[in-house]
């Protein structure tokens, strides 16, 4: 497998510190509100990582933090922590919010077929080991106390820019508080390990250390919980574009002046969802969330099959237009497939060959646009429909767009719409039993030679708004 390493910024073969298993890392959600989709672009394309690692043959331990302290307003530690400023807008307590909005972002995923991490790690979990991290840096001269808090020192670091191919837009610190710069630090990238006075105030979740009763900052929980659940030597460490700087770049400094040597050699980062007017963001107001697109009658996965078309390292642009276009090609796919048969036994050896071609296609840096070309190459296959069928399931365990399942929906609703009369004659229609009743009348009122009576139960049909058509060995309606 190739992937795209946002540190070298090349495209390489992919390897692991121990062969043939993955210790994994996805920057969580911090659950203050609802996930927009486009924060669900990220996870969505991090879950075809992940199933396809496994498809390739590797053995993988996924992490995931859920940040439920310690996220500032701006990513620059400032303004104030965002699971306050969400139970203020509630009325309700932080870990009533972080329960909410947790339960809120797996039902998402759920929707999307995003599977759930190996560990899922809430930040207000693991104290102890941010603690035990804090300590050790401050110790090494790594960093140091100033204002009441713990400031990590970058002048420490012989190179502290590792991420620097990306757009200024995306490096951009986002203050969105208006807020005063930060006079304690040494040095203007300087950024918190442990909040303790100086941002103490309101905050509602607050724990004792060795400098004072505090909390966490926002970059140390990801340090800490990766070393935790995936070890010293993290493989391949995932998240959106936006938190390459300062989120990830802050890890890297703090991780590995910790550990005293590399800790992460695979960075993935996924482009930004955009609409027409930029970057997708709660603070813009542009707020689309999987339950809106339900409310407009999209299936969750035509979302995921809109991403899937597109290169995860390729920005997106949203639009209702966009997003039709991927229901229509996404439902022709599944009545394609609902119009295979499946009878007899699937050719491993087709099947085999398609398995070798789509891990070298899909493996080319995570190439979903082929992916999805694949699956109508498979259609296409010079086999019989049972290894079609076993083609598609097998492609689907790493793309998740439940093809098997909703093309076995589409069969049986069209088979209950349908019903066969005893002698033959076959009435299609949307499964109306009124309705079938007239038909059949009619029929057997043109069997009769009765054409008078009919043409009236063709009229009364009309008037109720259904058309008829004649067809061999029955007929077919529908509402017009």
């Amino acid at each position: 497998m190739y992937l795209y390493n946002s540190m070298t910024h090349k495209k390489a073969e992919f390897t692991t510190h121990t062969p043939g298993h993955v210790e994994m890392y996805t920057c969580g959600p911090t659950v203050y509100h609802f996930a927009h989709i486009g924060n669900l672009r990220s996870y969505i394309m991090e879950d075809v990582l992940e199933k396809f690692l496994r498809y390739a043959g590797y053995d993988v331990n996924r992490v995931m933090n859920i940040t439920d302290v310690g996220h500032l307003t701006s990513d620059a530690d400032e303004g104030e922590d965002k699971m306050l400023k969400g139970a203020r807008r509630e009325h309700k307590t932080v870990l009533e919010i972080a329960q909410y909005y947790t339960d809120a972002f797996f039902d998402d995923c759920r929707k999307l077929n995003i599977k759930r991490p190996d560990v899922v790690q809430p930040a207000t979990g693991c104290i102890d080991e941010y603690i035990k991290i804090v300590s050790r840096l401050v110790e090494t001269g790594h960093a140091y106390l100033a204002g009441g808090n713990v400031y990590f020192d970058t002048s420490t670091l012989e190179r502290y820019y590792v991420f620097n191919d990306h757009n200024e837009e995306d490096l951009a610190v986002g203050v969105r508080e208006g807020v005063e710069e930060d006079t304690n630090k040494r040095n203007k990238n300087d950024f918190v390990l442990w909040f303790t006075k100086s941002k103490f105030e309101d905050q509602a979740l607050k724990w004792d250390s060795p400098w004072g009763v505090g909390y966490p900052g926002w970059h140390i929980e990801c340090s800490g919980i990766s070393m935790k659940y995936n070890g010293e030597y993290l493989d391949l460490h995932c998240g959106g574009v936006d938190n390459a700087f300062p989120h990830h770049t802050n890890e890297i400094a703090q991780s590995e002046s910790y550990l005293g040597h590399p800790w992460c050699p695979q960075w993935f980062h996924v482009a930004h969802l955009n609409t027409t007017d930029g970057k997708m963001s709660k603070s813009k107001g542009e707020f689309l969330t999987v339950s809106l697109l339900e409310e407009k009658g999209y299936d969750p996965l035509t979302y995921r099959f809109f991403c899937l078309q597109s290169h995860y390292r390729k920005a997106l642009v949203f639009t209702w237009e966009n997003l039709d276009n991927a229901q229509g090609a996404y439902q022709k796919l599944l009545r394609r497939i609902a119009g295979l048969k499946g009878e007899g036994e699937a050719d491993q050896a087709v099947l085999a060959q398609y398995k070798e071609k789509f891990i070298q296609q899909v493996g080319n840096d995570l190439n979903t646009s082929m992916a999805i070309t694949a699956l109508y190459d498979a259609l296409k296959a010079p086999a019989n429909d049972a290894t079609k069928l076993a083609i598609l399931e097998s492609f689907d365990s790493v793309l998740s767009l439940s093809l098997l399942e909703k093309a076995a929906a589409i069969r049986e609703k069209e088979a209950a719409q349908a019903s066969t009369q005893a002698d033959g004659y076959r009435i299609t229609g949307e499964g109306d039993p009124a309705v079938d009743a007239l038909v059949l009348q009619r029929y057997e009122a043109k069997k009769a030679r009765d054409f008078a009576q009919a043409d009236r139960i063709r009229e009364e049909l009309k008037a109720q708004g259904i058309e008829i058509t004649d067809v061999p060995g029955g007929a077919v309606w529908k509402r017009s």
